[in-house]
Protein backbone atom coordinates (compact mmCIF):
# COMPACT_ATOMS: atom_id res chain seq x y z
CA UNK A 1 0.00 0.00 0.00
CA UNK A 2 1.15 3.22 -0.83
CA UNK A 3 2.48 5.32 2.23
CA UNK A 4 -0.28 7.53 3.73
CA UNK A 5 -2.88 6.54 1.33
CA UNK A 6 -6.32 6.18 2.39
CA UNK A 7 -8.04 6.10 -0.77
CA UNK A 8 -9.35 3.40 -3.11
CA UNK A 9 -10.61 4.01 -6.43
CA UNK A 10 -13.60 2.14 -8.48
CA UNK A 11 -13.68 2.93 -11.95
CA UNK A 12 -16.84 1.06 -13.78
CA UNK A 13 -17.42 1.35 -17.17
CA UNK A 14 -20.54 0.78 -18.47
CA UNK A 15 -22.58 0.97 -21.70
CA UNK A 16 -24.23 4.48 -20.80
CA UNK A 17 -21.84 5.88 -17.99
CA UNK A 18 -18.36 5.78 -17.22
CA UNK A 19 -17.99 6.42 -13.39
CA UNK A 20 -15.06 6.84 -11.35
CA UNK A 21 -15.65 6.36 -7.72
CA UNK A 22 -13.68 6.99 -4.51
CA UNK A 23 -13.84 4.90 -0.87
CA UNK A 24 -12.08 4.94 1.80
CA UNK A 25 -10.47 1.95 3.39
CA UNK A 26 -13.43 1.00 5.32
CA UNK A 27 -15.83 1.24 1.78
CA UNK A 28 -17.29 4.25 3.01
CA UNK A 29 -17.97 6.64 -0.25
CA UNK A 30 -16.43 9.72 -0.73
CA UNK A 31 -16.74 10.97 -3.85
CA UNK A 32 -18.24 10.33 -7.19
CA UNK A 33 -17.68 11.26 -10.72
CA UNK A 34 -18.67 10.47 -14.37
CA UNK A 35 -18.53 10.86 -17.95
CA UNK A 36 -21.29 9.92 -20.90
CA UNK A 37 -20.43 7.59 -22.72
CA UNK A 38 -20.89 7.03 -26.35
CA UNK A 39 -21.09 4.17 -29.08
CA UNK A 40 -22.94 4.01 -32.73
CA UNK A 41 -25.27 1.57 -33.73
CA UNK A 42 -25.90 0.52 -37.63
CA UNK A 43 -28.40 -0.59 -39.96
CA UNK A 44 -26.65 -3.73 -39.93
CA UNK A 45 -26.77 -4.94 -36.24
CA UNK A 46 -23.80 -3.35 -35.35
CA UNK A 47 -23.02 -1.36 -32.07
CA UNK A 48 -19.55 -0.38 -31.95
CA UNK A 49 -17.26 1.81 -29.40
CA UNK A 50 -14.14 3.65 -29.98
CA UNK A 51 -11.41 2.28 -27.79
CA UNK A 52 -9.41 5.78 -27.96
CA UNK A 53 -12.82 7.75 -26.76
CA UNK A 54 -13.25 5.41 -24.26
CA UNK A 55 -10.25 5.53 -22.56
CA UNK A 56 -9.93 9.30 -22.82
CA UNK A 57 -13.22 9.24 -21.13
CA UNK A 58 -12.28 7.13 -18.06
CA UNK A 59 -9.32 10.03 -17.80
CA UNK A 60 -11.48 12.65 -18.05
CA UNK A 61 -13.67 10.71 -15.05
CA UNK A 62 -10.76 10.48 -13.02
CA UNK A 63 -9.99 14.71 -13.30
CA UNK A 64 -12.87 15.14 -12.30
CA UNK A 65 -12.70 12.83 -9.27
CA UNK A 66 -9.25 14.59 -8.48
CA UNK A 67 -11.84 17.79 -8.72
CA UNK A 68 -13.94 16.45 -5.88
CA UNK A 69 -11.32 15.67 -3.45
CA UNK A 70 -8.00 17.56 -2.51
CA UNK A 71 -4.54 15.89 -2.35
CA UNK A 72 -6.12 12.66 -4.63
CA UNK A 73 -2.93 11.43 -5.89
CA UNK A 74 -1.41 11.35 -2.77
CA UNK A 75 -3.87 9.51 -1.04
CA UNK A 76 -4.43 7.17 -3.48
CA UNK A 77 -3.30 3.50 -2.17
CA UNK A 78 -4.30 1.71 -5.39
CA UNK A 79 -7.31 1.96 -8.09
CA UNK A 80 -9.35 -1.13 -9.85
CA UNK A 81 -11.32 -1.24 -12.92
CA UNK A 82 -14.65 -2.89 -14.15
CA UNK A 83 -16.43 -2.05 -17.02
CA UNK A 84 -19.34 -3.38 -19.51
CA UNK A 85 -18.99 -7.00 -20.03
CA UNK A 86 -18.79 -9.24 -23.65
CA UNK A 87 -18.18 -7.72 -26.39
CA UNK A 88 -14.37 -7.58 -28.32
CA UNK A 89 -11.98 -5.18 -27.87
CA UNK A 90 -9.41 -6.04 -30.77
CA UNK A 91 -5.62 -4.61 -30.31
CA UNK A 92 -2.11 -4.87 -32.01
CA UNK A 93 0.95 -3.58 -32.76
CA UNK A 94 1.99 -1.44 -30.22
CA UNK A 95 -1.34 -1.52 -28.07
CA UNK A 96 -3.01 0.21 -30.71
CA UNK A 97 -6.61 -0.10 -31.10
CA UNK A 98 -7.75 -2.31 -34.78
CA UNK A 99 -11.19 -0.71 -35.55
CA UNK A 100 -13.77 0.16 -33.10
CA UNK A 101 -14.98 -2.29 -30.17
CA UNK A 102 -17.95 -4.52 -30.99
CA UNK A 103 -20.04 -4.45 -28.18
CA UNK A 104 -22.50 -7.03 -26.47
CA UNK A 105 -25.38 -4.80 -28.17
CA UNK A 106 -23.59 -6.11 -31.43
CA UNK A 107 -26.18 -8.23 -33.32
CA UNK A 108 -23.75 -9.12 -36.26
CA UNK A 109 -23.13 -12.79 -34.93
CA UNK A 110 -26.08 -13.62 -35.13
CA UNK A 111 -26.05 -16.27 -38.19
CA UNK A 112 -22.99 -17.56 -36.54
CA UNK A 113 -24.34 -17.64 -33.15
CA UNK A 114 -27.39 -19.93 -34.92
CA UNK A 115 -24.94 -22.26 -36.68
CA UNK A 116 -22.94 -22.86 -33.72
CA UNK A 117 -25.93 -23.55 -31.39
CA UNK A 118 -27.11 -26.32 -33.63
CA UNK A 119 -23.77 -28.49 -33.49
CA UNK A 120 -24.09 -31.25 -30.92
CA UNK A 121 -20.37 -29.85 -29.63
CA UNK A 122 -22.13 -26.58 -28.15
CA UNK A 123 -23.24 -28.83 -25.18
CA UNK A 124 -19.72 -29.66 -24.60
CA UNK A 125 -19.37 -25.88 -24.48
CA UNK A 126 -21.55 -25.18 -22.67
CA UNK A 127 -21.21 -27.81 -19.70
CA UNK A 128 -17.43 -26.08 -19.26
CA UNK A 129 -18.34 -22.88 -19.79
CA UNK A 130 -22.02 -22.87 -17.62
CA UNK A 131 -22.74 -20.30 -20.20
CA UNK A 132 -25.54 -20.49 -23.29
CA UNK A 133 -23.88 -19.14 -26.35
CA UNK A 134 -25.34 -15.72 -27.52
CA UNK A 135 -24.50 -12.81 -29.93
CA UNK A 136 -23.51 -10.67 -27.49
CA UNK A 137 -20.12 -12.58 -26.45
CA UNK A 138 -16.55 -12.30 -27.76
CA UNK A 139 -16.29 -16.21 -28.57
CA UNK A 140 -19.23 -15.72 -30.72
CA UNK A 141 -18.38 -12.51 -32.32
CA UNK A 142 -14.65 -13.78 -32.84
CA UNK A 143 -16.20 -16.49 -34.28
CA UNK A 144 -18.11 -14.29 -36.78
CA UNK A 145 -15.02 -12.35 -37.41
CA UNK A 146 -12.96 -14.91 -38.01
CA UNK A 147 -14.98 -16.33 -40.86
CA UNK A 148 -16.62 -13.30 -42.58
CA UNK A 149 -14.00 -10.37 -41.32
CA UNK A 150 -10.65 -12.22 -41.03
CA UNK A 151 -8.60 -9.64 -41.89
CA UNK A 152 -9.78 -8.14 -38.02
CA UNK A 153 -8.37 -11.18 -36.10
CA UNK A 154 -5.23 -11.21 -38.55
CA UNK A 155 -4.45 -7.85 -37.46
CA UNK A 156 -4.86 -8.61 -33.98
CA UNK A 157 -2.05 -9.19 -30.99
CA UNK A 158 -4.82 -9.86 -28.19
CA UNK A 159 -8.47 -9.72 -28.02
CA UNK A 160 -9.53 -7.76 -25.14
CA UNK A 161 -12.98 -6.98 -22.73
CA UNK A 162 -14.04 -3.18 -21.82
CA UNK A 163 -12.01 -3.42 -18.76
CA UNK A 164 -9.18 -5.28 -20.04
CA UNK A 165 -8.55 -2.10 -22.74
CA UNK A 166 -8.63 0.07 -19.46
CA UNK A 167 -6.39 -1.77 -17.60
CA UNK A 168 -3.78 -1.95 -20.86
CA UNK A 169 -3.78 1.62 -20.75
CA UNK A 170 -3.60 2.11 -16.84
CA UNK A 171 -0.70 -0.60 -16.64
CA UNK A 172 0.93 -1.68 -20.02
CA UNK A 173 -0.50 -5.11 -19.34
CA UNK A 174 -2.54 -7.34 -21.49
CA UNK A 175 -4.37 -9.26 -19.47
CA UNK A 176 -7.97 -10.33 -18.72
CA UNK A 177 -9.66 -11.48 -15.27
CA UNK A 178 -11.27 -15.20 -14.31
CA UNK A 179 -15.00 -14.33 -14.49
CA UNK A 180 -14.77 -13.44 -18.40
CA UNK A 181 -12.21 -15.56 -19.67
CA UNK A 182 -14.16 -18.94 -18.35
CA UNK A 183 -17.62 -18.01 -19.44
CA UNK A 184 -16.42 -17.46 -22.72
CA UNK A 185 -13.41 -19.48 -23.85
CA UNK A 186 -12.71 -21.69 -20.39
CA UNK A 187 -14.45 -23.65 -17.47
CA UNK A 188 -15.69 -22.30 -14.35
CA UNK A 189 -14.35 -25.25 -11.93
CA UNK A 190 -10.74 -24.07 -13.11
CA UNK A 191 -11.07 -20.71 -13.75
CA UNK A 192 -9.06 -21.35 -16.87
CA UNK A 193 -8.98 -21.44 -20.45
CA UNK A 194 -10.57 -24.55 -21.77
CA UNK A 195 -9.69 -26.74 -25.47
CA UNK A 196 -12.88 -28.03 -25.60
CA UNK A 197 -14.53 -24.16 -24.94
CA UNK A 198 -12.06 -22.91 -27.69
CA UNK A 199 -12.41 -25.76 -30.55
CA UNK A 200 -16.36 -25.65 -29.92
CA UNK A 201 -16.21 -22.45 -31.20
CA UNK A 202 -14.02 -22.85 -34.24
CA UNK A 203 -10.72 -20.42 -32.54
CA UNK A 204 -8.41 -23.39 -31.69
CA UNK A 205 -6.13 -21.29 -34.25
CA UNK A 206 -6.83 -17.99 -32.80
CA UNK A 207 -6.09 -19.27 -29.20
CA UNK A 208 -2.68 -16.54 -29.64
CA UNK A 209 -5.40 -13.79 -29.06
CA UNK A 210 -6.29 -15.10 -25.51
CA UNK A 211 -5.17 -12.70 -22.93
CA UNK A 212 -3.14 -13.94 -19.71
CA UNK A 213 -5.62 -14.50 -17.11
CA UNK A 214 -4.83 -12.57 -13.29
CA UNK A 215 -6.79 -12.53 -10.79
CA UNK A 216 -7.11 -8.83 -9.25
CA UNK A 217 -6.92 -9.59 -5.74
CA UNK A 218 -3.64 -11.67 -5.91
CA UNK A 219 -2.20 -9.48 -8.44
CA UNK A 220 -0.95 -5.65 -9.04
CA UNK A 221 0.54 -4.16 -11.57
CA UNK A 222 1.94 -0.10 -11.29
CA UNK A 223 0.26 2.69 -12.62
CA UNK A 224 2.52 3.39 -15.98
CA UNK A 225 4.06 6.86 -16.20
CA UNK A 226 1.86 7.31 -19.40
CA UNK A 227 -1.14 6.83 -17.67
CA UNK A 228 0.19 8.83 -14.53
CA UNK A 229 1.00 11.77 -16.53
CA UNK A 230 -2.63 11.46 -18.62
CA UNK A 231 -4.87 11.03 -15.44
CA UNK A 232 -2.44 13.10 -13.09
CA UNK A 233 -2.30 10.64 -10.56
CA UNK A 234 1.13 8.94 -9.45
CA UNK A 235 2.57 6.53 -11.15
CA UNK A 236 3.57 3.53 -9.21
CA UNK A 237 0.05 3.43 -7.72
CA UNK A 238 -1.48 -0.27 -7.75
CA UNK A 239 -4.46 -0.82 -10.17
CA UNK A 240 -6.52 -4.02 -9.51
CA UNK A 241 -8.15 -5.67 -12.73
CA UNK A 242 -11.44 -6.45 -11.64
CA UNK A 243 -13.91 -8.82 -12.75
CA UNK A 244 -16.78 -8.48 -14.89
CA UNK A 245 -19.39 -5.61 -13.71
CA UNK A 246 -22.16 -7.62 -13.21
CA UNK A 247 -20.61 -9.70 -10.27
CA UNK A 248 -18.78 -7.04 -9.23
CA UNK A 249 -22.18 -5.01 -8.83
CA UNK A 250 -23.86 -8.01 -7.13
CA UNK A 251 -20.57 -8.88 -4.73
CA UNK A 252 -21.11 -5.04 -3.81
CA UNK A 253 -24.97 -5.20 -3.12
CA UNK A 254 -24.44 -8.73 -1.51
CA UNK A 255 -24.97 -11.68 -3.37
CA UNK A 256 -22.17 -13.66 -0.97
CA UNK A 257 -21.85 -12.54 3.17
CA UNK A 258 -20.11 -15.14 5.49
CA UNK A 259 -23.50 -16.37 7.08
CA UNK A 260 -25.10 -17.54 3.53
CA UNK A 261 -24.49 -17.39 -0.25
CA UNK A 262 -28.16 -15.23 -1.09
CA UNK A 263 -29.28 -14.67 -4.12
CA UNK A 264 -29.45 -10.71 -5.75
CA UNK A 265 -31.85 -9.67 -8.49
CA UNK A 266 -31.86 -6.05 -10.23
CA UNK A 267 -35.34 -5.13 -10.93
CA UNK A 268 -34.95 -2.42 -13.46
CA UNK A 269 -36.29 -2.39 -17.34
CA UNK A 270 -34.93 -5.69 -17.34
CA UNK A 271 -34.08 -8.39 -14.37
CA UNK A 272 -31.37 -9.97 -13.78
CA UNK A 273 -31.13 -12.98 -11.11
CA UNK A 274 -27.86 -14.30 -9.84
CA UNK A 275 -27.37 -17.31 -6.99
CA UNK A 276 -23.91 -17.17 -5.38
CA UNK A 277 -23.00 -21.09 -4.77
CA UNK A 278 -19.64 -23.20 -4.57
CA UNK A 279 -18.93 -24.85 -7.92
CA UNK A 280 -20.05 -27.84 -7.05
CA UNK A 281 -23.55 -26.98 -6.31
CA UNK A 282 -23.78 -25.48 -10.02
CA UNK A 283 -27.45 -26.58 -11.67
CA UNK A 284 -26.90 -26.10 -15.52
CA UNK A 285 -30.50 -26.59 -17.08
CA UNK A 286 -31.51 -28.81 -20.14
CA UNK A 287 -32.54 -25.45 -22.40
CA UNK A 288 -28.46 -24.64 -22.30
CA UNK A 289 -29.31 -20.90 -20.92
CA UNK A 290 -27.71 -18.45 -18.67
CA UNK A 291 -24.09 -17.52 -17.43
CA UNK A 292 -22.07 -19.10 -14.80
CA UNK A 293 -19.69 -16.39 -13.47
CA UNK A 294 -16.84 -16.75 -11.41
CA UNK A 295 -16.71 -14.08 -7.82
CA UNK A 296 -13.73 -13.43 -6.61
CA UNK A 297 -13.73 -15.96 -3.90
CA UNK A 298 -12.09 -19.49 -4.26
CA UNK A 299 -14.30 -22.22 -5.21
CA UNK A 300 -17.37 -19.55 -5.26
CA UNK A 301 -20.00 -18.65 -8.59
CA UNK A 302 -22.45 -16.68 -9.56
CA UNK A 303 -25.35 -18.08 -11.70
CA UNK A 304 -27.05 -15.75 -13.84
CA UNK A 305 -30.06 -15.51 -15.76
CA UNK A 306 -31.86 -12.52 -16.99
CA UNK A 307 -35.72 -11.99 -17.98
CA UNK A 308 -35.65 -9.70 -20.62
CA UNK A 309 -38.68 -7.22 -19.28
CA UNK A 310 -39.27 -6.65 -16.02
CA UNK A 311 -40.62 -2.90 -15.14
CA UNK A 312 -40.76 -2.14 -18.68
CA UNK A 313 -44.25 -4.32 -17.59
CA UNK A 314 -45.11 -1.96 -15.55
CA UNK A 315 -44.35 1.52 -17.49
CA UNK A 316 -46.44 -0.11 -20.25
CA UNK A 317 -49.59 -0.43 -18.22
CA UNK A 318 -49.55 2.54 -16.52
CA UNK A 319 -48.94 4.54 -20.00
CA UNK A 320 -51.86 2.26 -21.01
CA UNK A 321 -53.87 3.95 -18.61
CA UNK A 322 -52.65 7.22 -19.23
CA UNK A 323 -53.06 7.20 -22.82
CA UNK A 324 -56.69 6.26 -22.19
CA UNK A 325 -57.59 9.09 -20.00
CA UNK A 326 -56.11 11.31 -22.52
CA UNK A 327 -58.22 10.23 -25.02
CA UNK A 328 -60.80 10.82 -23.20
CA UNK A 329 -60.22 14.63 -22.49
CA UNK A 330 -58.16 13.95 -18.87
CA UNK A 331 -54.46 14.37 -19.22
CA UNK A 332 -52.84 12.35 -15.84
CA UNK A 333 -49.21 12.96 -14.71
CA UNK A 334 -47.69 9.79 -14.65
CA UNK A 335 -46.14 10.14 -11.37
CA UNK A 336 -49.85 10.05 -9.91
CA UNK A 337 -50.65 6.66 -11.80
CA UNK A 338 -47.38 5.47 -9.84
CA UNK A 339 -48.18 6.79 -6.54
CA UNK A 340 -51.31 4.95 -6.81
CA UNK A 341 -49.75 1.37 -7.17
CA UNK A 342 -48.77 0.57 -3.16
CA UNK A 343 -52.84 1.29 -3.16
CA UNK A 344 -54.08 -0.80 -6.00
CA UNK A 345 -52.14 -3.71 -4.57
CA UNK A 346 -53.42 -3.53 -1.28
CA UNK A 347 -56.93 -3.63 -2.20
CA UNK A 348 -56.90 -6.39 -4.55
CA UNK A 349 -56.99 -10.33 -4.53
CA UNK A 350 -53.84 -12.01 -4.91
CA UNK A 351 -53.21 -14.60 -7.91
CA UNK A 352 -56.83 -13.90 -9.56
CA UNK A 353 -54.63 -13.41 -13.14
CA UNK A 354 -52.07 -14.52 -14.24
CA UNK A 355 -49.65 -12.67 -16.39
CA UNK A 356 -46.96 -13.29 -18.51
CA UNK A 357 -44.32 -10.56 -18.38
CA UNK A 358 -42.91 -11.06 -22.02
CA UNK A 359 -43.80 -7.25 -23.16
CA UNK A 360 -40.43 -6.78 -24.78
CA UNK A 361 -40.42 -6.52 -28.50
CA UNK A 362 -36.62 -8.64 -28.47
CA UNK A 363 -39.21 -11.59 -26.84
CA UNK A 364 -37.71 -13.30 -23.80
CA UNK A 365 -34.40 -14.49 -23.13
CA UNK A 366 -34.13 -16.57 -19.45
CA UNK A 367 -34.76 -18.80 -18.57
CA UNK A 368 -35.58 -19.64 -21.70
CA UNK A 369 -35.09 -18.52 -25.24
CA UNK A 370 -37.54 -17.11 -27.71
CA UNK A 371 -37.84 -13.78 -29.78
CA UNK A 372 -41.31 -14.96 -30.68
CA UNK A 373 -42.46 -15.03 -26.28
CA UNK A 374 -45.07 -12.45 -26.04
CA UNK A 375 -46.96 -10.96 -22.62
CA UNK A 376 -50.69 -11.97 -21.98
CA UNK A 377 -53.00 -12.35 -19.52
CA UNK A 378 -54.76 -15.77 -18.76
CA UNK A 379 -58.23 -15.84 -16.55
CA UNK A 380 -59.78 -12.60 -17.26
CA UNK A 381 -63.66 -11.76 -16.86
CA UNK A 382 -66.33 -9.23 -16.80
CA UNK A 383 -65.46 -8.61 -12.85
CA UNK A 384 -61.74 -7.62 -13.49
CA UNK A 385 -60.79 -4.18 -13.35
CA UNK A 386 -57.77 -2.38 -13.82
CA UNK A 387 -56.69 -2.72 -10.22
CA UNK A 388 -56.36 -6.50 -11.09
CA UNK A 389 -54.84 -6.28 -14.25
CA UNK A 390 -52.01 -3.83 -12.65
CA UNK A 391 -51.68 -6.27 -9.62
CA UNK A 392 -50.83 -9.36 -11.87
CA UNK A 393 -48.48 -7.44 -13.55
CA UNK A 394 -46.53 -6.98 -10.50
CA UNK A 395 -47.17 -10.50 -9.65
CA UNK A 396 -45.94 -11.64 -13.23
CA UNK A 397 -42.65 -10.14 -12.31
CA UNK A 398 -42.44 -12.43 -9.11
CA UNK A 399 -43.29 -15.50 -11.44
CA UNK A 400 -40.44 -14.14 -13.55
CA UNK A 401 -38.29 -14.19 -10.35
CA UNK A 402 -39.12 -17.43 -9.27
CA UNK A 403 -38.86 -19.10 -12.66
CA UNK A 404 -34.90 -17.87 -13.11
CA UNK A 405 -34.23 -18.95 -9.94
CA UNK A 406 -35.81 -22.50 -10.78
CA UNK A 407 -33.76 -22.72 -13.63
CA UNK A 408 -30.61 -22.65 -11.10
CA UNK A 409 -31.61 -25.14 -8.56
CA UNK A 410 -33.68 -24.69 -5.48
CA UNK A 411 -35.02 -21.19 -4.44
CA UNK A 412 -32.31 -18.96 -2.21
CA UNK A 413 -32.37 -18.59 1.15
CA UNK A 414 -32.47 -15.06 1.11
CA UNK A 415 -33.22 -12.24 -1.49
CA UNK A 416 -31.07 -8.93 -2.18
CA UNK A 417 -32.32 -6.43 -4.29
CA UNK A 418 -30.92 -3.59 -6.06
CA UNK A 419 -32.94 -1.87 -9.34
CA UNK A 420 -34.94 1.41 -8.18
CA UNK A 421 -38.06 -0.77 -8.03
CA UNK A 422 -36.70 -2.46 -4.57
CA UNK A 423 -37.76 0.79 -3.59
CA UNK A 424 -41.42 -0.51 -3.30
CA UNK A 425 -42.16 -2.40 -0.25
CA UNK A 426 -45.33 -4.00 -2.21
CA UNK A 427 -43.26 -4.99 -4.68
CA UNK A 428 -40.73 -6.86 -2.44
CA UNK A 429 -43.42 -8.04 -1.09
CA UNK A 430 -44.43 -10.13 -3.72
CA UNK A 431 -40.71 -10.80 -4.61
CA UNK A 432 -40.46 -12.20 -1.72
CA UNK A 433 -43.64 -14.69 -1.33
CA UNK A 434 -43.26 -15.44 -4.79
CA UNK A 435 -39.45 -16.90 -4.22
CA UNK A 436 -40.66 -17.79 -0.26
CA UNK A 437 -37.49 -16.27 1.13
CA UNK A 438 -37.45 -12.89 3.12
CA UNK A 439 -35.64 -10.05 1.20
CA UNK A 440 -33.06 -7.11 1.65
CA UNK A 441 -32.03 -3.91 0.18
CA UNK A 442 -28.72 -2.01 0.40
CA UNK A 443 -27.95 1.00 0.70
CA UNK A 444 -24.61 0.96 -1.33
CA UNK A 445 -24.45 3.56 -4.08
CA UNK A 446 -22.08 2.59 -6.45
CA UNK A 447 -22.22 -1.34 -6.21
CA UNK A 448 -20.08 -1.68 -9.24
CA UNK A 449 -17.47 0.35 -8.58
CA UNK A 450 -17.55 -0.65 -4.75
CA UNK A 451 -16.99 -4.42 -6.08
CA UNK A 452 -14.02 -3.52 -7.74
CA UNK A 453 -12.36 -1.44 -5.03
CA UNK A 454 -13.19 -4.57 -2.95
CA UNK A 455 -10.80 -6.40 -4.90
CA UNK A 456 -8.25 -4.21 -4.75
CA UNK A 457 -8.35 -3.83 -0.65
CA UNK A 458 -8.01 -7.84 -0.62
CA UNK A 459 -4.82 -7.50 -2.91
CA UNK A 460 -3.50 -4.86 -0.58
CA UNK A 461 -3.67 -6.57 1.96
CA UNK A 462 -6.23 -4.11 3.94
CA UNK A 463 -8.03 -7.35 4.48
CA UNK A 464 -6.75 -11.07 4.79
CA UNK A 465 -9.71 -12.55 2.29
CA UNK A 466 -12.90 -11.49 0.81
CA UNK A 467 -14.93 -12.24 3.38
CA UNK A 468 -13.30 -9.97 5.95
CA UNK A 469 -14.09 -7.43 3.10
CA UNK A 470 -17.47 -8.04 2.79
CA UNK A 471 -18.16 -8.37 6.66
CA UNK A 472 -16.86 -4.40 6.81
CA UNK A 473 -17.95 -2.98 3.27
CA UNK A 474 -21.28 -5.21 2.54
CA UNK A 475 -23.05 -6.47 5.29
CA UNK A 476 -23.44 -3.12 7.29
CA UNK A 477 -25.29 -1.63 4.69
CA UNK A 478 -27.89 -4.32 3.93
CA UNK A 479 -31.19 -3.39 5.74
CA UNK A 480 -33.64 -5.36 7.91
CA UNK A 481 -34.60 -8.56 6.42
CA UNK A 482 -38.56 -8.73 5.15
CA UNK A 483 -39.88 -11.89 5.62
CA UNK A 484 -42.52 -13.50 2.85
CA UNK A 485 -45.87 -13.57 3.84
CA UNK A 486 -47.00 -17.26 4.32
CA UNK A 487 -49.79 -17.36 2.73
CA UNK A 488 -49.19 -15.35 0.18
CA UNK A 489 -45.88 -17.58 -0.25
CA UNK A 490 -48.44 -20.17 -0.65
CA UNK A 491 -50.45 -18.98 -2.74
CA UNK A 492 -48.01 -18.55 -5.22
CA UNK A 493 -46.38 -21.81 -4.15
CA UNK A 494 -49.80 -23.39 -6.16
CA UNK A 495 -50.08 -20.82 -9.10
CA UNK A 496 -46.58 -21.06 -10.13
CA UNK A 497 -47.02 -24.58 -11.64
CA UNK A 498 -49.48 -23.02 -14.00
CA UNK A 499 -47.49 -19.48 -15.04
CA UNK A 500 -44.77 -22.33 -16.68
CA UNK A 501 -47.24 -24.36 -18.10
CA UNK A 502 -48.69 -21.75 -19.68
CA UNK A 503 -45.80 -20.34 -20.92
CA UNK A 504 -44.72 -23.46 -22.55
CA UNK A 505 -47.97 -24.08 -24.40
CA UNK A 506 -48.22 -20.77 -25.64
CA UNK A 507 -45.06 -21.08 -27.96
CA UNK A 508 -46.92 -21.97 -31.16
CA UNK A 509 -49.79 -19.55 -30.63
CA UNK A 510 -46.53 -17.22 -30.29
CA UNK A 511 -45.23 -18.22 -33.51
CA UNK A 512 -48.26 -18.44 -35.27
CA UNK A 513 -48.80 -14.96 -34.31
CA UNK A 514 -45.09 -13.78 -35.34
CA UNK A 515 -45.47 -15.42 -38.84
CA UNK A 516 -48.98 -13.73 -39.23
CA UNK A 517 -48.05 -10.12 -38.11
CA UNK A 518 -44.22 -10.39 -40.61
CA UNK A 519 -42.55 -10.17 -37.25
CA UNK A 520 -40.33 -13.34 -37.46
CA UNK A 521 -36.39 -13.22 -37.73
CA UNK A 522 -34.92 -16.56 -38.41
CA UNK A 523 -31.93 -14.49 -36.88
CA UNK A 524 -33.22 -13.45 -33.71
CA UNK A 525 -34.70 -17.01 -31.82
CA UNK A 526 -32.11 -18.22 -30.22
CA UNK A 527 -29.75 -15.57 -30.51
CA UNK A 528 -31.41 -13.00 -28.39
CA UNK A 529 -30.36 -14.26 -24.99
CA UNK A 530 -27.73 -10.92 -25.66
CA UNK A 531 -27.65 -9.84 -22.22
CA UNK A 532 -26.98 -6.14 -21.12
CA UNK A 533 -23.97 -7.09 -18.53
CA UNK A 534 -23.76 -3.58 -17.87
CA UNK A 535 -27.02 -2.02 -18.10
CA UNK A 536 -28.78 -4.48 -16.14
CA UNK A 537 -26.48 -5.21 -13.24
CA UNK A 538 -26.17 -1.44 -12.24
CA UNK A 539 -29.55 0.26 -13.43
CA UNK A 540 -27.21 3.63 -15.27
CA UNK A 541 -29.92 6.33 -17.26
CA UNK A 542 -32.49 3.57 -18.87
CA UNK A 543 -32.84 1.33 -16.42
CA UNK A 544 -33.41 3.70 -13.62
CA UNK A 545 -35.87 5.92 -16.13
CA UNK A 546 -37.95 2.85 -15.77
CA UNK A 547 -37.51 1.63 -12.02
CA UNK A 548 -37.79 4.89 -10.17
CA UNK A 549 -40.91 4.70 -11.41
CA UNK A 550 -42.01 1.69 -9.23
Amino acid sequence: MRDGGDIIIGIDAGTSVIKAVAFDLAGRQLACASVRNVYVTGDDGSATQSLTQTWADCVSALKGLSEKLDGLPERTAALAVTAQGDGTWLVGADNRPVGDAWLWLDARAAPTVRRLAGRSEDRARFEATGTGLNTCQQGAQMAHMDRHRPELLDGSQVALHCKDWLYLNLTGIRATDPSEASFTFGNFRTRAYDDIAIESLGLAHRRNLLPEIIDGTQVLHPLSTDAARATGLLAGTPVSLGYVDMVMTALGAGVRTRSTNAACSTVGSTGVHMRAKPVDEVHLNAEGTGYVIALPVPGIVTQVQTNMGATLNIDWILRLAADLMADAGRQVAFSDLVGRIEHWLETTRPGALLYHPYISEAGERGPFVNANARAGFIGLSTRHGFPDMLRAVVEGLGMATRDCYAAMGAMPEELRLTGGAARSRALRGVLAASVDAPVRISDREEAGAAGAAMMAAVALGVYPAMDACIDEWVSPLLGQAEAPDPDLARHYDRLYPAYVAARQSLAPVWETLSDEHGHASPERDKTMAALDLADMTTPDDASRRSASHV
